[in-house]
């Protein structure tokens, strides 16, 4: 009887040292190899919950209280997405120089995330979007359904993955599934070979005024931007880079802008002001456009977003409502499929 009483004892003070129960805590350790850090943060939604010392040796380990979700993983220059729940108990492993190719987890609730990673790594296989929204009918909806059954294929290969990461993830296939499926009818409306819709009397930085009929008899690239879209920006390198290589062929760079009032406090001389400057700042090749107060072009070809490049033919007719930014490789093959 006194052996049991001294056991019971000892067990409640081992509890009370410990001090935590393993259901309501996170327990996550590991080990980085080739690792330059000091330490690791652990961020959700509302920015970092926990910074987890690294050792000398690459190894880390630490308790956390968390809400279920997904979190965060970040060293100084990687990160990964990593499932979190109290009552886990994760095991991470990885090669800092090749992190996304060599990184492992294992331990109890690993599951969430080697899902996620699969989910990662499948994206990377996709390829180009745009590439498959250029696909004919047929071979669009057949790459559609692969894709589909991929994603599906990897869901049910993991099987002991919350119920809430389940959601998201079908909610997500479904997201990419119903962008790929409007963003295709919406193109089919533009028709290779049918006629393009018309700009006129856009104001040229050069002086006068250009409409898309001034460039018959040339193909014509187009650039729908603005000086306050980044990704706009961003292209620019790229584009001239294009022009100077294509300056005597057959082919306009026409790159029309949509600066407007609202984003120049409210006044039109102040967006045409601002566009002014950033070409002759920049120094921007090719034919420069402002479009001004017409937006119908941009409307007739349902242009939401930018940047967003339109390619042309000699009679004015459509090649590509949504053509190949100038940073694609495949722009230049199609540049030499037309014999430009």
């Amino acid at each position: 009887m006194k052996k049991n009483s001294l056991l019971l004892c000892i067990l409640i003070l081992l509890a009370s040292c410990t001090g935590k129960n393993t259901t309501e805590y996170l327990y996550l350790s590991g080990k980085l190899e080739n690792n330059k850090d000091s330490i690791l943060t652990i961020a959700g939604k509302t920015g970092i919950i926990k910074t987890i010392a690294i050792n000398t040796d690459g190894t880390f380990k630490d308790t956390l209280n968390v809400e279920k979700a997904i979190y965060t993983l970040t060293t100084s220059a990687k990160r990964t997405p990593i499932y979190l729940k109290n009552g886990f108990n994760i095991s991470i492993k990885a090669n800092v120089e090749d992190f996304m190719n060599s990184i492992s987890f294992s331990g109890n609730g690993s599951e969430n995330s080697k899902f996620m990673l699969a989910q990662i790594k499948e994206s990377e296989r996709l390829g180009d979007p745009a590439a498959i929204l250029e696909l004919e009918e047929n071979q669009f909806k057949i790459k559609l359904g692969t894709i589909k059954k991929k994603y599906d294929s990897i869901l049910n290969s993991y099987k002991y993955i919350d119920s809430s990461l389940v959601a998201i993830a079908n909610h997500q296939t479904a997201q990419m599934m119903n962008y790929f499926n409007k963003t295709y009818a919406k193109n089919q409306v533009f028709v290779k070979g049918s006629p393009s819709p018309k700009f006129e009397n856009y104001i040229d930085f050069k002086g006068g005024k250009k409409s898309l009929d001034s460039f018959k008899g040339k193909y014509m690239y187009i650039d729908i931007w603005a000086t306050w879209c980044g990704p706009c920006i961003q292209q620019i390198p790229f584009l001239n880079s294009l022009e100077k290589e294509y300056h005597r062929k057959n082919i306009a760079f026409v790159s029309i802008s949509t600066d407007e009032s609202r984003r120049s406090g409210g006044s039109w001389d102040a967006a045409e002001n601002k566009w002014r400057k950033f070409v002759k700042d920049k120094q921007l090749t090719g034919t420069q456009l402002w479009a001004g107060q017409d937006n119908a072009f941009q409307q007739a070809y349902q242009i939401n977003s930018i940047p967003r490049f339109i390619l042309i033919d000699p009679e004015g007719n459509i090649v590509n409502a949504n053509a190949p930014r100038p940073s694609e490789p495949r722009l230049k093959e199609l540049f030499t499929s037309l014999g430009i």
